[in-house]
């Protein structure tokens, strides 16, 4: 059953790379890209917003 998969996984991924890719890495590139930038800018945000949420809190 295994060996039955595994040959129809080969077939199916062999067969995806008869159609032409030129160029679809940039635009993937594009989105990775876009999307840590988006990631981070958040990241940033909410850190900020931590942090000065911190700050306000009173320690005595």
């Amino acid at each position: 059953m295994l060996r039955t998969y595994m040959s129809v996984l080969a077939s199916s991924l062999s067969g995806g790379r008869e159609r032409d890719e030129r160029g679809e890495i940039a635009q993937t590139v594009i989105i990775v890209a876009i999307l840590a930038a988006a990631a981070i800018a958040i990241c940033t945000i909410i850190v900020t917003k931590f942090t000065n949420k911190a700050n306000t809190i009173p320690t005595e």
